[in-house]
């Protein structure tokens, strides 16, 4: 019972962030970043990718797969510390001409992938249950300005 009451008041001590909040807690490796819009259509399409099991979750898999040369679009988290544990990763995508972003949140990420852990970087890959999302997403993705 005690440890319950724990757990309720642990969640309501921690309130969810907003968006703009979030900007707050940036690394300053963080672009090309996605605005509100974009991030929320990313985590929608990273929700329906997960179902179908079309996701590569953290820096040791999406990191195998982009040199395997898969494709897809990679989400990064932009409050990820220490910067040296996936700065590698924006360069990677550079190379091999995969679209990547960066999100404000890691435990969003995380959550949007259906887990409860935090994660930094996610490889969404294309399906046909979700390709109009997945397109719509590609495309706002590959707008974002590169950084120099």
């Amino acid at each position: 019972m005690a440890r319950e009451k724990q757990q309720e008041e642990a969640v309501e001590a921690a309130p969810e962030l907003s968006y703009r909040e979030q900007l707050e807690h940036l690394n300053p490796i963080a672009q090309p970043l996605a605005s509100r819009k974009l991030t929320r259509k990313l985590y929608k399409c990273i929700r329906k990718a997960a179902k179908h099991k079309q996701i590569r979750r953290g820096v040791k898999e999406v990191q195998k797969f982009i040199n395997k040369g898969e494709k897809g679009i990679t989400v990064l988290a932009g409050d990820t510390l220490p910067i040296d544990v996936y700065c590698h990763i924006p360069i990677m995508c550079e190379d091999r001409n995969l679209p990547y972003a960066y999100v404000p949140s890691k435990s969003d990420l995380g959550a949007a992938a259906g887990s409860k852990r935090p994660t930094c970087v996610i490889l969404l890959k294309p399906h046909e249950e979700y390709q109009e999302a997945y397109d719509e997403c590609l495309g706002e993705v590959q707008a974002l300005p590169l950084p120099l």
